[in-house]
């Protein structure tokens, strides 16, 4: 996910029969990077990391990441890879740990897309 506004995407008018036309949506590529965002917090454990993550002003290594929440360590590295991956974490290797920060407004980003979302309706 990019620090960039997700823009929405206009759609055309569509009757419904059970509520006013729908007049946008969210365009297909934003929805991509919102559901591999949300499913990257879909697993309790990638939540705990993200938040202990963002508790450790923002930083924390690897190594002080698997006691909280009692995983191992290639199992933790396989959860914030993923974390990573969506957009939500960064990642800086120092000597033979590995150092992840929490992405600036990533968090804020997705709710606010659901925001926009929830409006268009």
């Amino acid at each position: 996910m990019t620090t960039t506004d997700l823009p929405l995407a206009p759609t055309t008018d569509v009757a419904g029969c059970c509520g006013p036309a729908v007049t946008q949506a969210v365009d297909p590529d934003t929805a991509r990077e919102l559901a591999r965002a949300f499913k990257a917090l879909a697993d309790p454990t990638r939540v705990q990391l993200l938040a202990i993550v963002a508790s450790q002003n923002g930083e924390a290594c690897v190594c002080d990441l698997t006691e909280p929440v009692g995983l191992s360590q290639p199992t933790v590295s396989h959860h914030l890879k993923i974390l990573v991956d969506a957009g939500l974490l960064t990642r800086e290797q120092r000597g033979r740990w590995a150092y992840y920060s929490l992405v600036p407004s990533a968090l804020t980003q997705l709710a606010a897309s659901l925001g926009e979302a929830t409006r268009a309706e």
